[in-house]
């Protein structure tokens, strides 16, 4: 999803540029108009949401069907009010090793998605593909804000 949401996010931005500018750009047969890569944009973000070959939503907690088993200690981990007594470093293992699903739901994190397949095992082993991180959804804020106030 890095690529997906960063590269959404810059066509989201170089329509608007376009679309200012009243330009487009010629593409061989066809233009690429602000409206095409707008609605570009917004298939990704939708795909991201759970219009895609599994009919999941990469975001936690977003629609029926998300991730699980998240690749992230915190929400691995349970509890201090399930577990108070201190979890060393070495003893998370047997939580991130753990088939079950997280304990605490990070509600909104967008995963690393599938592979070039669109298969997603689900899997905390599989940090590639179930890790959140800052650059996969610091884009996506921009979009949904974007598409939120421009429906």
């Amino acid at each position: 999803m890095q690529h997906v949401t960063s590269l959404s996010f810059l066509l989201l931005a170089y329509s608007n540029y376009l679309s200012h500018a009243n330009k487009f750009v010629p593409c061989g047969e066809t233009s690429a108009t602000p409206a095409l890569l707008k609605r570009l944009a917004k298939r990704q973000v939708d795909y991201i949401l759970g219009d895609n070959p599994l009919g999941m939503s990469y975001m936690v907690g977003y629609g029926s069907r998300y991730p699980r088993r998240i690749h992230h200690r915190g929400s691995s981990l349970p509890s201090v009010e399930a577990h108070p007594a201190r979890i060393a470093c070495k003893a998370g293992s047997r939580y991130y090793q753990s088939p079950n699903p997280n304990p605490n739901l990070l509600v909104g994190a967008v995963v690393g998605g599938p592979d070039s397949s669109d298969a997603f095992p689900d899997s905390r082993q599989i940090f590639q593909q179930s890790e959140p991180t800052t650059y996969i959804n610091a884009p996506l804020v921009g979009l949904l804000a974007f598409f939120s106030a421009h429906p």
